[in-house]
């Protein structure tokens, strides 16, 4: 079995204990057997990464660029590849994966670019014959933690903009998908960093995570993840005057108004919710419909979901792969369990499917005749269920929709410009999409919510220089 190590200050350091890694489409499938750090291994890597932080926080933008762009380029020729490792060990389809892959591939040849367009400011001082300049330095070390359901863009949009403006990096993956980590450590080792700049650190979130959310080294944290953990990151960097960025979990509206393009309507709803297993914080898991339309759209979205092939994600016509795991199998089927004991209607779906070989396959659930009040309706899910809540109007449509302590993303489907403006304007989500699936985002503009769903600056583009640098003044007399 192909066994792998962390990265810790150039090395691949062999670890004393090491899980594997197994294949949600075929359990018999191992992928191999990765490390798992303990407290020293962390501490290793913090310390590397701050001993490496002063040479690397002045290198020249070129060296940045170059290194950045070797990676990008490493990562695009071998989309395939890498595409196939991450469906194989996460579950999304092959399509989505070497999607995911090569969009990765894209946000570092963007931060490669970042480097080169580093500005800052010129201003004269109230003071006459004063100048002042601003400008932006790194923070320092940056403890990147980050979840299973994207194991390659979302490193790559927190790894790429930390290293591009001079930030020494640790990084911890999810546990369940180690493979896509360990590769693009592969990549990054071979770019020319300096040692100690990028750590590789697999392992728990009780260990690795513990030691970067408290270590003093750790000048800033970047997680993506649940709700609660979220609370215990901001909790311990704040309580050290640590930076803290957050991406968390998003119950996001879809609304169908009576004027919509039915069809439109339909595969936003089907791509929004279903796509990727539903394992997406911005999946659109409520539909929020107008009476008017309400059976058209829920018979026309059933006949779509009921063509929907779910099967082993490396096959070729599979549609929707399984879950990730039986822990996440099991908090679907509770949940749906849930829905009918509140009183919705399942209309199709929720069924565990049996396949060619032994997985986590899950039919693509639909709730009908539910409220906004419902558990299935305020607590995300995170798997491949949807509900539809038929509402009077437009007016009740955007209330409903903002009843939420989420706020990631939020749709609309309608003909009318009007209708469109003021969605725009009203929707309390940090992202809306109008006759677009709320899922699906570029590399190069900001990304991120309101509310329970995202604290601090935004994620990717050039808002990113608002978490990896600080800015500072300088008052000069000629």
């Amino acid at each position: 079995m192909a066994s792998f190590d962390n990265f810790i200050n150039g090395e691949w350091l062999v670890a004393s204990q090491k899980i594997n890694n197994i294949n949600p489409s075929n359990t018999d499938d191992v992928i191999g057997e990765y490390a798992q750090a303990d407290a020293a291994e962390a501490r290793t890597a913090i310390a590397a990464a701050s001993a490496a932080f002063d040479n690397w926080s002045r290198s020249g933008i070129q060296q940045r660029f170059d290194c950045l762009d070797a990676i990008a380029t490493e990562i695009l020729a071998r989309k395939d590849e890498l595409g196939y490792l991450l469906a194989r060990e996460e579950g999304k389809t092959l399509p989505e994966a070497i999607g995911e892959v090569a969009r990765a591939g894209q946000i570092f040849k963007f931060f490669a670019g970042e480097v080169l367009r580093l500005n800052g400011e010129y201003l004269p001082s109230v003071r006459t014959g004063i100048d002042v300049e601003v400008t932006r330095e790194p923070i320092g070390v940056v403890g990147i933690i980050t979840p299973w359901n994207f194991p390659a863009a979302i490193p790559a949009w927190k790894i790429a903009p930390a290293l591009a403006y001079g930030n020494c990096v640790v990084f911890k993956p999810a546990s369940l998908v180690p493979g896509s980590a360990s590769a693009l450590a592969e990549i990054i080792s071979r770019s020319g960093l300096p040692d100690g700049v990028f750590n590789l650190v697999m392992g728990s979130g009780s260990i690795v995570g513990n030691e970067l959310l408290h270590d003093d080294r750790v000048r800033g944290v970047t997680f993506t993840g649940s709700v609660q953990t979220g609370a215990g990151v901001a909790a311990a960097c704040s309580q050290r005057g640590a930076k803290y960025q957050m991406e968390m979990g998003g119950k996001n509206p879809l609304i169908v108004l009576n004027d919509a393009d039915i069809d439109i309507a339909i595969s936003c709803a089907v791509n929004g919710a279903y796509f990727s297993t539903g394992q997406r914080c911005t999946a659109s898991s409520r539909l929020i419909v107008e009476s008017s339309i309400h059976d058209k759209f829920v018979s026309g979205l059933q006949q779509a979901i009921d063509a929907l092939q779910v099967d082993d994600a490396l096959k070729d016509g599979t549609h929707i792969g399984p879950v990730v795991d039986q822990s996440q199998l099991d908090q679907d089927l509770d949940y749906l369990r849930i829905g009918t004991e509140e009183g919705a209607t399942l209309v199709t779906g929720g069924e565990r499917l049996q396949r060619d070989t032994e997985g986590f396959y899950l039919s693509p659930a639909l709730f009908v005749d539910t409220n906004n009040d419902m558990r299935i309706n305020r607590e995300e899910i995170f798997g491949p269920v949807a509900s539809v809540v038929k509402v009077a109007d437009e007016d009740e449509a955007i209330s409903v929709a903002n009843d939420t302590p989420f706020g990631l993303s939020a749709g609309l489907c309608t003909t009318s410009l009007k209708s469109a403006s003021r969605f725009k304007r009203d929707s309390q989500a940090g992202m809306v999409m109008v006759n677009l699936p709320t899922a699906g985002v570029d590399y190069h503009v900001p990304f991120g919510g309101t509310k329970a769903s995202s604290h601090g600056s935004r994620e990717q583009g050039r808002y990113a220089a608002e978490f990896y640098t600080t800015v500072k003044t300088a008052y000069i007399l000629p």
